[in-house]
C-alpha cells in the first residue's frame, strides 16, 4: 500500500461516485430483497463516511483500535489498564455523561478532533479528574445507555504515538441504539480487541461479527478475560481452534486470568503487559501498521464492491417489478381501448336509442325527401324551430354522443378496476394502493367524456364544411344541410354491420349505405373514404387520450417514486472500485 500523503485521487473518484449511487438508491418497491439490501447501502454509505474515505485520503493517519464485545465482557477494565489509571469508570471523566470514549496520544490529536473519520459524530473534549477518587460502581455492567450522537475525545500520554483506542459499547446490548453504535464502530475500525470471556467465548453474537470481520480481512486481536489460571491453556486451545475454522487462525490471542481488583477497580499491569507491549511495538512500527491498514482498507473496499453489486441487482429486481406494474395497467387499459373500438367498428353503437333516432331521421321520409326538395327540408326545420323541436339529425347527434358516452365510461371503469385487482395481487402494487382508491373515477369523468365527443362531432361537422366550399360542391353541400350531412359521415363511420342482425342490420346497414352512397354524390368516392378515415382516426385518438388520463392516475404512483439510478450504473461503479482499488 502507497503511504505517502499523496491521496489515490482516482480511487477516491470511485468511491465518492458510489457513495452518491448508494445513497440515492431507494429501492422503494416492495420487492424480496429490497428492505435487506436499503439497510445493507445504508451501511456502506455510512462506512465510506466513517472510514473509507477517510483512510484513502490520509493513509498515513494513526490506526484506530475498536474494543468490542458482549456485556459483561470486561472491556472498559482492560481499556482502563491499558491506559494505566481509570478512564472509563463513570465520573473519571468530565463530562459524566455516558459516551464512547477515544484515547489518542497528545501528538495525534489532529487526526481526530476534526470531522475526518466519525463525521456525523459530534466531538467532546473530555478531561480527567482525580484518578485517585474510588469508583462508585462498578462499570461493566452493560446498563449505561450511551449518548449515540457524540464521542469523547481524551489525550494520554501512555497510549502509543500512531495508535488510539476507542471503547465502542456492547455489540449484544439491550439498547437498539447501543448496538447500532457498536456495528458503526466497529465498521471504522483499523483494528478489532475482541474481548470475551471464558463463559461467553462460543456465544453466536460474537461470532457472528468475527465472521463478518474475517470476510473484510479485517485484523482482528482477541482478548481471553477473565480466565481462571488452571483452564486458561485449554480455553485457549478451544478458541484458537473456533478461530482457525472461522478463517481467523491469524488473529494473536492474549489472555487475562482473572485477578483482583484495587481499590480503583483496576487490574494489576502484569495482567496485561502482553497485550500492552503488543501494542506499542505496533504503534512504533510504521510499516506493521501501514500493512495492517491496507488489509482492512482492502477488504472494506472489496465489501463496498460486493454490496454495490448487491445492490444493482436488488435494484434491477425493482426495474422488473415497475415494468411489471406498468404492463398490467397497460394491459387494462389496451383491453378497454380494444372494446371501445371495437364497438365503433361493429355496428354495437347502432342499437338502442341510436338506432331509433337513426330511424326517425331516415324511415320517416325526411331524409328521403330531402333529396328531392332542399325548400321542405328548410319549411320543416322553420317549423321544428318554432314548436321547439330538436332537428331528426340533431337527435342522431345526442344519441350517439349518449350511446358513445356509456361504451367509453363503462370500459374505462372496468379497465382502472382491472388495473387495481392486478396491482392488488402483488406485494408492490398493494404498497402503492395503500390509502388510494385507484379505481374510482372521478365524478366529473362522464362529463369529460361527453365533452371529447362533441368536440369530435364538431370536427366531423367543420369537415364537412370545408369539404363542401368548393364551387362543385357548395350547392349540393347546401340543399342538404352541413348537420345532416356530418350525421350521415357518423353513421357511416359507425355502420360497418358486423355486430347487427337482422332487421337491424335492414334499417341501420342498408340506410348508412344510402347515406355513405349519398356522401359520394356530394364529394366523390375518394373524399368521402379520407373523411370516413380523418373521422375515425380521430375519434380514436381521442378515446386513447381519455383511456391515457385514467391509466395516468396509476402510473403516476410509480413515478412518484422518483428517479434513482439503474442497475447498470451500479453495477459499473462497483467495477470501477475494484479496478482502482488493486493496489491497495
Amino acid at each position: 500500500m502507497n503511504t505517502e500523503n499523496a491521496p489515490a485521487v482516482p480511487l477516491i473518484e470511485s468511491l465518492e461516485t458510489t457513495r452518491e449511487l448508494l445513497r440515492s438508491t431507494t429501492l422503494p418497491l416492495a420487492t424480496a430483497s429490497a428492505a435487506q439490501q436499503r439497510e445493507n447501502a445504508a451501511r456502506a454509505v455510512a462506512q465510506l463516511d466513517d472510514y473509507v474515505l477517510p483512510r484513502v485520503r490520509s493513509l498515513d493517519a494513526p490506526l484506530l483500535a475498536v474494543v468490542g464485545g458482549s456485556t459483561g465482557a470486561g472491556k472498559s477494565t482492560l481499556v482502563n489498564a491499558l491506559v494505566g489509571h481509570p478512564v472509563t469508570r463513570s465520573g473519571a471523566i468530565r463530562p459524566t455523561t455516558r459516551r464512547p470514549l477515544l484515547i489518542h496520544h497528545p501528538s495525534d490529536a489532529g487526526a481526530f478532533t476534526t470531522q475526518r473519520v466519525l463525521p456525523h459524530l459530534a466531538r467532546v473534549q473530555g478531561t480527567l479528574v482525580d484518578p485517585s477518587r474510588p469508583a462508585s460502581a462498578p462499570d461493566d455492567g452493560g446498563t449505561a445507555v450511551e449518548d449515540t450522537g457524540s464521542l469523547v475525545l481524551l489525550a494520554d500520554q501512555n497510549i502509543p504515538k500512531g495508535l488510539a483506542i476507542l471503547d465502542a459499547p456492547d455489540v449484544d446490548s439491550v439498547s437498539d441504539n447501543n448496538r447500532a453504535l457498536a456495528a458503526q464502530l466497529l465498521s471504522a475500525a483499523d483494528l478489532w480487541l475482541f474481548v470475551t470471556t471464558a463463559n461467553r467465548y462460543a456465544d453466536a453474537v460474537p461470532w457472528q461479527l468475527l465472521r463478518n470481520a474475517a470476510g473484510r480481512d479485517i485484523t482482528v486481536a482477541v482478548v481471553l478475560d477473565r480466565v481462571q489460571a488452571s483452564s486458561a491453556a485449554e480455553i485457549e486451545e478451544d478458541l484458537r481452534r473456533m478461530l482457525n475454522e472461522e478463517g481467523l487462525g491469524g488473529a494473536p490471542i492474549f489472555v487475562v486470568e482473572e485477578s483482583p481488583l484495587n481499590e480503583l477497580r483496576m487490574l494489576p499491569p502484569s495482567a496485561v503487559e502482553p497485550l500492552r507491549e503488543w501494542l506499542e511495538t505496533l504503534g512504533a512500527d510504521a510499516q506493521a501498521r501501514s500493512e495492517i491498514a491496507a488489509r482492512t482498507l482492502g477488504g472494506a473496499v472489496r465489501e463496498l464492491a460486493d454490496t454495490t453489486d448487491r445492490t444493482a441487482e436488488a435494484v434491477a429486481g425493482q426495474q422488473h417489478t415497475e415494468e411489471h406494474l406498468r404492463r398490467e395497467v397497460t394491459t387494462s387499459f389496451d383491453e378497454a381501448l380494444r372494446a371501445i373500438i371495437d364497438s365503433t367498428r361493429d355496428g354495437t353503437l347502432l342499437r338502442g336509442e341510436v338506432l331509433a333516432r337513426w330511424q326517425d331521421f331516415v324511415g320517416t321520409g325526411e331524409f328521403f325527401r330531402s333529396l328531392e326538395a332542399g325548400i321542405g327540408r328548410v319549411r320543416d326545420r322553420m317549423t321544428a324551430f318554432f314548436k321547439g323541436q330538436p332537428a331528426p339529425e340533431v337527435r342522431v347527434e345526442e344519441a350517439i354522443e349518449s350511446g358513445l358516452q356509456a361504451v367509453i365510461v363503462e370500459n374505462t371503469a372496468r379497465a382502472a378496476e382491472s388495473a387495481e385487482r392486478r396491482w392488488r395481487d402483488e406485494p408492490a402494487g398493494q404498497v402503492l394502493l395503500a390509502g388510494r382508491d385507484a379505481a374510482a373515477l372521478p365524478p366529473d369523468f362522464p362529463d369529460q367524456v361527453a365533452e371529447s365527443i362533441r368536440s369530435w362531432q364538431s370536427d366531423v361537422m367543420l369537415m364537412i364544411q370545408q369539404e363542401g366550399a368548393g364551387k362543385r360542391t357548395r350547392a349540393r353541400a347546401m340543399s342538404l344541410g352541413v348537420n345532416a350531412l356530418a350525421v350521415i359521415l357518423m353513421i357511416a363511420v359507425f355502420s360497418t354491420t358486423g355486430g347487427l342482425t337482422g332487421l337491424e342490420v335492414g334499417i341501420a346497414g342498408g340506410s348508412g349505405v344510402v347515406g355513405t352512397k349519398l356522401l359520394e354524390a356530394v364529394f366523390g368516392e375518394d373524399a368521402v373514404r379520407r373523411m370516413s378515415d380523418q373521422a375515425r382516426k380521430n375519434l380514436e385518438t381521442r378515446i386513447r387520450t381519455m383511456l391515457a388520463g385514467r391509466a395516468k392516475q396509476f402510473l403516476d404512483t410509480i413515478d412518484e417514486l422518483g428517479e434513482h439510478p439503474s442497475a447498470e450504473q451500479l453495477h459499473a461503479a462497483a467495477a470501477r472500485v475494484r479496478a482502482e482499488s488493486e493496489a491497495l
